[in-house]
């Protein structure tokens, strides 16, 4: 066969009433530019929504026109100097137990993924124990622990000691509830982080080691990435957890957040404004962590997603740019 004849193949005519295939018109429009499908009405959402506004909307009034809320010594005691004083020590609380219970709990969980069993079985009747023990008693235990050791030594075991000390000197009472909190933290910080390495599949170390890859090198850039995605979720429940949990410190008399509250209510009988003091530090303080939480999480997603959804706040910025440039649209204009 010839060019020539391939050519003519090419070409031949159509049979007569049949048109040349075209592009559908959609083709050459961009997504913007098409007709928008009707949605469907659904009228009993807008009526459980509207129901709902309307209770919202019923709540908003009590809290402004109710006036057992008190709203004036509210704002008085809000940014107190007491009150921020006591929050201060709240955060250092929550700072340094997430701060040691997450290293220990770092600890315990390799002891638990690991191949020796004595520091399996360690590492298991720890966790044991202090998820078995109540806070409130761990942290009394750590307050009177001078009871039972009034000195302490530090030398060769079951030899001579170097120097001692009395633990009433070293261990004050915000020692003793770091201490408390701290150790009570590990127990379940290793859980969650010994369920974030056990997420990662076998598979990937196996062909990392294959390659010749340090264990270290394996651990910080296949393992970690992989396994923080697991286990950041519930690490900062665990956090925000412990924040809200530094109340209970106040039956060792630590001037914390709930504490310094109530010396302030037990002295002017106002109950309900100083808790909303109290209430409203923990919330503010609880978004931020959460906010911190959002973006964390959102690093640790940059090996899962191709693109990363929009942050709450591009996605304001969005929406103003879409009703901007829709308010700008010429009268009669149709999308």
């Amino acid at each position: 066969m010839t060019a020539s004849a391939v050519s003519g193949a090419e070409t031949a005519p159509l049979p007569p009433g049949d048109a040349p295939p075209t592009e559908p018109e959609s083709a050459d429009k961009a997504p913007e530019d098409l007709p928008r499908i009707a949605g469907s009405w659904h009228p009993w959402r807008w009526a459980v929504g509207a129901v709902a506004l309307v209770v919202v909307a019923q709540f908003a009034h009590g809290l402004i026109t109710n006036p057992g809320w008190d709203w004036g010594t509210f704002a008085q005691y809000f940014t107190a100097k007491s009150v921020m004083a006591a929050l201060k020590v709240t955060i250092e609380l929550t700072l340094w137990g997430t701060v040691l219970g997450f290293v220990l709990g770092t600890l315990l969980a390799i002891g638990r993924v690991s191949n020796n069993p004595v520091l399996r079985v360690i590492a298991w009747t720890y966790i044991w124990a202090f998820r078995s023990i109540p806070l409130i008693v761990q942290l009394l235990f750590w307050f009177n622990i001078a009871y039972l050791y009034p000195r302490l030594s530090v030398g060769i075991p079951f030899g001579p000691a170097f120097f001692d000390f009395e633990v009433n000197g070293v261990i004050s009472g915000f020692t003793a509830a770091v201490i408390g909190l701290a150790l009570h933290q590990a127990a379940y910080s290793a859980e969650l982080i010994r369920a974030g390495l056990l997420a990662v599949d076998d598979g990937q170390l196996e062909a990392a080691a294959a390659l010749g890859i340090p264990r270290w090198r394996q651990f910080r850039t296949i393992v970690l990435p992989q396994a923080m995605r697991s286990i950041l979720p519930n690490a900062a429940n665990e956090v925000i957890s412990l924040f809200k949990g530094t109340s209970i410190v106040s039956v060792m008399a630590i001037a914390e957040l709930f504490y310094q509250v109530q010396v302030i209510f037990g002295r002017n009988g106002r109950v309900v404004p100083l808790l909303m003091v109290a209430t409203v530090w923990y919330i503010v303080l609880t978004t931020a962590l959460s906010i911190v939480q959002y973006y964390i999480e959102r690093h640790y997603a940059k090996g899962a997603h191709r693109e990363l959804p929009p942050t709450p706040w591009q996605r304001v910025r969005a929406k103003v740019a879409e009703i901007a440039a829709g308010a700008a649209a010429p009268r009669g204009a149709t999308r």
